[in-house]
């Protein structure tokens, strides 16, 4: 309880004295090596949040430094995977901005000219030490029992000897001089931290031998260089934060305030990892997960709103913006509820059911679905699309059903296809019964075709014509459905409605 008074009070003071001075200008800066996944997405919403609710702006920049790591087609899918979740950036490698651009690949100038002013002041210096002998030390480190860093030998050359060695064109990196003196920042989750870095790394590489930048060294240049006041991360960079405020103070620049979140786990403890197929955005919307049911989801393992949501009905984006709170993060790891997601699912597939302008979305999702899920009968003209019946059977499924996918699943194809084949009633012995049906129901009324009003006269016509209850549902499942099991009988029938149920019915009947 004090540690988190601490942090409020702590968090009161950088806002008095940070957010007064800066416009707010936050970003979301991830590597193109692969698909968006919940940890990032929630990186990126928390940056979003922000900004909106700060009235502030917000990048998206590509950290593409490392190009032996960079997927083709990554930048594009990411940028879209953002655009579905309703994270709109303000300036992106798409839109363009004052700060562009927006990929570090196309940054290089500048990392080439900043990196001179550190070599002048003697914060940063050549290194021309092989691969191989930087390998011996890693394993006399590890044979000695000690933590593998470099031994930071090139740091002591003087001038003549740097001289020397450039012009035998000596293959070198610039390391960065890190200081033996550490220094504690305040994390505004975290609140004040220390990482004695020195302790368990050498002088760190910030422009390798192949002329591009390390991460470090352009995350720090980029982020100068864009204004950005806030940097909100993984809490997995927290440990790197005060290299990167040394960096800062080489050039004279200040740094931004920063803020690392927690870890989100799995349900049973363990940590997420990008090898999870079931942790990436693009297999949640394969699913038909919707993108506000996602983001509700990933604020459970984060925190940032006060919990005033037990049965939670969804927050809307605004309300996303409007609750957020920065001083509310968690501290601890959050671990995931999968089964609050399709709970969260179900409530979105409901409120937009709600509103009829989504009405015209919602047809547009299902007959994608369907024509997907039945191609077969694509041209056959068996497929039932009409918008009439997409609504009523969204609103008759809609507490039945977590995401649109459940709807063509097979125990439900009876929605949208005819059985391919018609039972023999004949042989079932209950060809009277079915044709008197037939004409019975012909003359009910469409309204009467409610699954209450349906169940009581099912069971009195089985009554008044002596047959079996459970043999009638057996054949009418059939005919209705051409399966063994499924939604009741009754609740068939409603969802069909009078003219489907009569159609399928006179199949078996002429």
């Amino acid at each position: 309880m004090q540690r988190n008074l601490l942090r409020a009070s702590n968090f009161q003071l950088l806002q008095k004295r940070f957010f007064k001075k800066y416009h707010v200008r936050v970003r979301f800066a991830p590597s193109p090596t692969g698909h968006l996944h919940l940890g990032g997405l929630r990186t990126a919403l928390y940056n979003y949040l922000f900004a909106r609710s700060n009235k502030g702006t917000f990048l998206l920049r590509i950290e593409d430094t490392d190009q032996t790591r960079v997927v083709p087609g990554a930048i594009e899918k990411l940028q879209d995977d953002l655009l579905w979740a309703g994270i709109i950036p303000d300036e992106d490698p798409t839109r363009g901005g004052p700060t562009g651009p927006y990929v570090q690949s196309a940054r290089l100038e500048l990392y080439k000219e900043q990196v001179l002013k550190l070599l002048n002041n003697e914060s940063a210096y050549y290194c021309f030490c092989t691969e191989t002998r930087l390998n011996l030390l890693r394993k006399e480190a590890i044979k000695c029992g000690q933590i593998p860093k470099y031994d930071n030998r090139c740091r002591h050359f003087n001038k003549d000897k740097v001289k020397e060695m450039l012009r035998k064109n000596s293959s070198y990196c610039i390391r960065f001089k890190l200081s033996s003196t550490p220094e504690s920042f305040n994390d505004l989750v975290y609140g004040d931290v220390l990482h004695d870095i020195s302790k368990t790394e050498g002088d760190p590489v910030i422009v390798k031998s192949d002329g591009y930048p390390t991460y470090h060294f352009a995350n720090v240049i980029d982020d100068h260089f864009m204004e950005i006041s806030h940097v909100l991360r993984g809490i997995e960079w927290q440990v790197s934060t005060p290299k990167h405020i040394m960096l800062y103070k080489a050039f004279g620049w200040d740094p931004p305030i920063y803020g690392h979140l927690p870890l989100i786990l799995n349900a049973d403890g363990t940590k997420l990892s990008k090898r999870q197929g079931d942790i990436k955005v693009e297999s949640f919307r394969k699913q038909g997960i919707f993108p506000l049911a996602l983001l509700n989801y990933v604020i459970g393992a984060g925190g940032g709103f006060y919990k005033e949501q037990q049965n939670q009905d969804l927050y809307s984006y605004q309300q996303l913006i409007k609750k957020f709170d920065i001083s509310k993060l968690k501290m601890s790891s959050g671990k995931l509820m999968p089964e609050k997601l399709l709970e969260f699912n179900k409530l979105e597939i409901a409120n937009l059911l709600r509103n009829e302008k989504n009405h015209k979305f919602l047809i547009e999702r299902v007959k994608k679905l369907v024509l997907e899920a039945f191609s077969e009968r694509k041209n056959d003209g068996s497929l039932q699309l009409d918008d009439y019946h997409i609504i009523s059977t969204l609103k008759w499924s809609q507490n039945r059903i977590s995401t649109l996918n459940d709807l063509v699943k097979e125990e439900l194809a009876f929605l949208w296809i005819v059985p391919a084949s018609v039972p023999n009633i004949e042989q079932a012995g209950c060809s009277d019964a079915i044709k008197l049906l037939n004409a019975e129901l012909g003359e009910i009324d469409e309204s009467n075709y409610k699954t209450d009003w349906m169940i009581m006269y099912l069971k009195n016509f089985a009554e008044k014509n002596k047959i079996p209850f459970a043999a009638l549902m057996k054949i009418l499942r059939s005919v209705l459905s051409g399966l063994k099991a499924g939604p009741p009988v009754a609740e068939m029938m409603e969802i069909l409605g009078k003219d489907r149920t009569l159609l399928r019915l006179q199949r078996c009947v002429s």
